[in-house]
């Protein structure tokens, strides 16, 4: 008879053996792990397990701190050891740009509850006993719950705990197939056949292959990674207490304790992209050959700030493989286009995030969403446009940067521009500053003449000042035009378009020839997206939302789908733009012969309309806040709609504007933002979006939930503050009488 299972987890590392732990946590006790070999095979077993919690993802450090405090509750769980060694860590900081990224990261973790400091020079001389030369250093975060551990030990109390709650676990079986049934999958093994209602990849560096298996390009791209252990070190033995992690981003490396030595690994410069073309299956146990070459200048450096180790010897060399995404941060949840099927890979960090990963998957897989905002891991966040010519260049690009210092207004350059509209040569042409957003190009501003044509990254104003300052201007006296291909646009049709959107949508769908601002909401009420909804006809709406949402926003429509509607992703086949400024009226005017009046087209109105030659959809609305149009075409015609637009607008000083000055604009008035102010770590009526709810309306998915939020402990308030040189980003704290009271969604600027 056919083994089945609930869920089936493919992979018995660190992530796979905390992803079925945490299913057995949370209630269900029948799935199971398949493994190839043993437990631990692939990346874990050599990892120098060593965790923190700094991360510039605020998320990701909430749950890199769960995972921390968790091996505790495994060990008195299982009775087994993780080899835990809370040491503290120090992160070294050698320029003002990192004490800079630094300091925010601490101020971060005021809000989250996470007791790091500040040290001097002195300090770090003394917690480790001058063993860092602070020639250079300005100072350093310190965080007590750094440390490491035992990796084998590690996951062996997670397959442990989660036999505790039912699970199996079955190893020597290796995946062949997969097959999706109505039912869920069908897995051929070598073993034989298992039929699962689920199925989890977290099969590591394998996890392309598995990913392959059903259909999907998963972009991850294993790396090699080098890390040295020293023979004994006197110094290290005469210490009372153990060495702390040091973190020197500087020198690219890592350092910590490793009996009576220090083990030291570097992320390296002239890096090593391994087996591009996919992992042999017969890869497991395995160390690739030592390359001194890639870390010489590297271990010179590591050499100068501990110079102990100028007089170690290396007892031995750690190469191995692990996998990263193109950003660094796993992917985890639902593989959008695929039912039942979940990532649980390119987890680069296991130790210090495997716990809130498979925390967060099991969330997802037995409630329907997870805990916390699960955007900066989400599979979702990358599109059917990554292809592993787009992976390699990233992916590498990451690993050099793993310790650069992480700019708010950083735009890095690798694989790019990969995707691009046909205004990508005439806005270049007009000294574009080009950021990037769910892989497309969008501009970020215009530099002024003699200006550079990139933006300084830094934590305090930039060089794009000026430049945003002159387009806010132009858009609040005259009128500015910028590119929307940067929106999610939608079309839904059919005999049951208008139910379904009252189903799927909590606001009010509006009558033929206007559109409403709607929240979507998740089940438990949170915000699962922040729309504007268009009625063209009785069976066709148009949609707007954000740009970078769409793998996650048309998941949850899959997720909804019924007969008798039909929903369209058109956000990169219907492209335009957007006036702006009070002579917006006039300059739509000039272009078409339709009437544009405020009694023929009002507020929140929508109109089809001839715009030069172009047939094309307008809806009278600006983020801006200005009177304002957004004007969207075929593809094919934009260039002729901007030729049309741009000589009609000379006349009254018609002038481009990005990003930059729009988010400004935006928070004149006081609009909100998808990922920032809006999103599903909060409720309708925390952010103030109830305003747009249909409470009258029965049915609605996350009414119960919401009209039980209603009297939120938090709100979301503007505040203008006196400033100097640098802005708020997101997630500083907010002091009240000595006391953090809350923390910043967004902020910056309006000019």
């Amino acid at each position: 008879m056919t083994p089945h299972t609930r869920v089936l987890v493919i992979g018995g590392g660190v992530v796979g053996a905390s992803v079925l732990y945490h299913l057995t946590r949370l209630g269900w006790s029948d799935v199971m792990l398949v493994e190839r070999s043993e437990l631990t095979s692939g990346s874990t077993w050599h990892a120098a397990g060593g965790f923190h919690t700094l991360n510039g993802d605020t998320i990701m450090a909430a749950l890199q701190g769960y995972t921390i405090r968790l091996y505790r509750e495994l060990e008195d769980l299982t009775g087994l050891s993780c080899g835990l060694h809370h040491v503290g860590g120090l992160t070294l900081a050698d320029s003002p740009e990192r004490l800079d990224m630094l300091r925010a990261e601490r101020a971060k973790h005021r809000y989250m509850g996470l007791d790091t400091h500040i040290l001097g020079p002195a300090e770090v001389r003394e917690m480790t006993d001058g063993l860092v030369n602070t020639d250079g250093i300005l100072g350093a975060l310190y965080d007590p719950l750094d440390g490491h551990l035992d990796p084998s030990g590690t996951t062996q109390a997670y397959a442990k705990a989660a036999r505790l709650g039912g699970a199996q676990i079955r190893l020597h079986t290796r995946v062949l197939a997969l097959t999706p049934t109505p039912g869920g999958w069908e897995v051929t093994t070598d073993q034989g056949p298992i039929r699962a209602e689920h199925v989890v990849n977290a099969a590591g560096l394998w996890a392309r292959e598995v990913g392959a298996m059903a259909g999907v390009t998963l972009p991850l791209l294993p790396m090699a990674h080098q890390y040295l252990v020293t023979d004994d070190i006197p110094e290290i033995m005469a210490r009372g207490t153990e060495f702390p992690h040091v973190m020197d981003p500087g020198g690219e490396s890592y350092l910590r304790q490793e009996g009576r030595g220090l083990c030291i690994g570097f992320y390296e410069q002239p890096c090593e992209p391994w087996a591009v073309d996919g992992t042999p299956w017969e890869f497991g146990h395995e160390l690739l050959p030592d390359a001194w070459d890639k870390i010489e200048d590297s271990v010179a450096f590591a050499h100068a700030r501990f110079p102990v180790l100028g007089r170690a010897g290396v007892k031995r060399v750690i190469h191995g493989p692990f996998t990263f995404a193109p950003d660094g941060n796993p992917l985890i949840g639902p593989v959008p286009g695929l039912r039942n099927y979940w990532a649980a890979c390119a987890v680069m960090a296991g130790f210090s995030q495997g716990g809130g990963m498979g925390l967060a998957l099991a969330q997802w897989m037995i409630h329907g969403e997870t805990e916390r905002d699960p955007r900066a891991f989400d599979v979702a966040r990358f599109g059917g446009w990554t292809t592993p010519g787009y992976t390699v260049p990233k992916v590498t690009e990451n690993y050099r940067m793993r310790f650069s210092v992480a700019f708010p207004n950083e735009e890095r350059p690798a694989a790019r521009p990969f995707r691009t509209t046909p205004m990508y040569d005439t806005f270049t042409a007009m000294r574009a500053v080009w950021g990037q957003q769910y892989g497309l190009e969008v501009v970020n501003y215009h530099a002024l003449p003699g200006a550079a044509l990139t933006e300084t990254p830094s934590f305090r104003r930039s060089d794009a000042w000026e430049a945003v300052a002159q387009e806010v201007r132009a858009v609040r006296e005259g009128v500015g035009i910028n590119e929307i291909a940067n929106f999610g646009k939608y079309r839904v049709t059919g005999p049951r378009a208008r139910a379904w959107l009252e189903r799927v949508m909590a606001g009010r769908i509006p009558p033929p020839g206007r559109l409403a601002l709607t929240p979507m909401l998740s089940p438990s009420g949170r915000i699962a997206g922040d729309f504007t909804v268009a009625c063209l006809g009785p069976e066709t709406f148009h949609l707007t939302a954000s740009y970078a949402a769409q793998g996650w926003h048309m998941r949850w429509f899959d997720t909804l789908a019924e007969d008798g509607v039909r929903v369209e992703n058109v956000s990169d086949s219907l492209l335009g733009f957007q006036i702006a400024g009070p002579q917006a009226r006039a300059l739509l005017a000039q272009v078409t012969r339709a009437d544009v009046s405020a009694v023929a087209l009002p507020f929140l109105g929508v109109q089809r309309m001839t715009v030069g030659m172009a047939d094309c959809l307008v809806q009278r609305v600006s983020y801006t806040g200005d009177l304002g149009y957004e004007i969207c075409c075929d593809a094919m015609s934009q260039r002729h709609l901007w030729r049309v637009l741009w000589e009609a607008g000379q006349p009254m000083g018609l002038r481009p504007f990005g990003m930059r000055a729009m988010m400004s604009l935006r928070l004149d008035r006081f609009f909100g933002s998808w990922g920032r102010e809006y999103g599903p770590d909060y409720t309708v009526s925390e952010t103030g979006l109830d305003r747009f709810v249909a409470w009258e309306r029965e049915g609605f998915v996350g009414r119960a939930a919401a009209l039980a939020a209603r009297t939120p402990a938090r709100r979301l308030c503007a505040f203008a503050v006196e400033a100097g040189d640098a802005d708020v980003v997101a997630w500083e704290p907010i002091w009240l009488d000595g006391t953090v009271a809350g923390f910043c969604t967004s902020g910056g600027f309006a000019h």
